[in-house]
């Protein structure tokens, strides 16, 4: 009786082909799904560069409602402002970074959005740990950072840096106002809102009182005078007709 059967080597090697593809299907799909970050500039201390962040989708029955970023060291929460994001998506400012988020996205929707960054530190790389919460409630971390090139299963958005440009230096926090010069400073020494002091009012009334009383003497003196010429006048006119009288 003949048959046609398999010779053992070539069943081994099919066996190992095809739990290969098995465990290849496997690692790729957890790993589909992730978190990116790419820079307009992205030189260390480069000032007011653009970050444009991506967080793939990975539900297959919610879609992206939050995202919430902590900060690498050097860049403050009060640095940082929105560019570009999905429709009604706000920015909030957190302690340690801050959260963007609104409407939940369509199911399967990656989350992509922009903001502005003031300055970025002087460092090699950056990592910026992502938390995305799904409407369902579901929460994916993309906080781990991988180090001497090991593999991570949720790695954060790294950011790698080139060295600055020559002459960059680092930016004092916020924007201290500047000094009054030193004429201005003669030319007021008192702050135009500031209240009257009492010496000021005092001399204010007197110098008004003694403009009154100037006022009110000038008034009698010249009373006065009307008053003796009108008197002459008379004095004349009753003077002229007595004597017309007696004639």
């Amino acid at each position: 009786m003949t048959g046609s059967h398999t010779p053992p080597r070539l069943r081994r090697l099919g066996i190992a082909a095809v739990g290969a593809l098995v465990v290849v299907g496997a690692a790729a799909g957890p790993a589909a799904a992730h978190a990116e970050v790419t820079a307009s500039d992205p030189r260390a201390l480069a000032e007011n560069v653009t970050l444009s962040f991506t967080s793939e989708a990975e539900s297959e029955t919610a879609g992206i409602s939050e995202l919430r970023v902590v900060l690498p060291k050097g860049i403050a929460p009060d640095a940082v402002t929105l560019k570009d994001a999905p429709k009604e998506w706000k920015l909030t400012p957190t302690p340690d970074g801050y959260a963007i988020g609104g409407p939940a996205l369509a199911t399967g929707t990656d989350a992509e959005y922009s903001v502005t960054v003031r300055q970025l530190p002087d460092a090699k790389s950056l990592a910026f740990k992502t938390l995305e919460t799904y409407g369902d409630g579901k929460v994916s971390r993309w906080i781990e950072v991988p180090t001497d090139g090991e593999k991570v299963d949720n790695p954060a958005p790294v950011l790698k840096l080139a060295a600055a440009a020559p002459g960059a230096v680092p930016l004092a926090p916020g924007s201290p106002s500047p000094a009054p010069s030193p004429s201005a400073a003669g030319a007021s020494a008192q702050p135009s809102n500031a209240a009257p002091s009492a010496d000021s009012v005092a001399a204010a009334r007197a110098r008004e009182t003694s403009e009154k009383d100037a006022g009110s003497g000038t008034g009698a003196v010249v009373g006065a005078i009307a008053a003796a010429l009108l008197l002459a006048a008379a004095g004349t006119f009753w003077w002229v007709r007595r004597n017309r009288g007696e004639v």
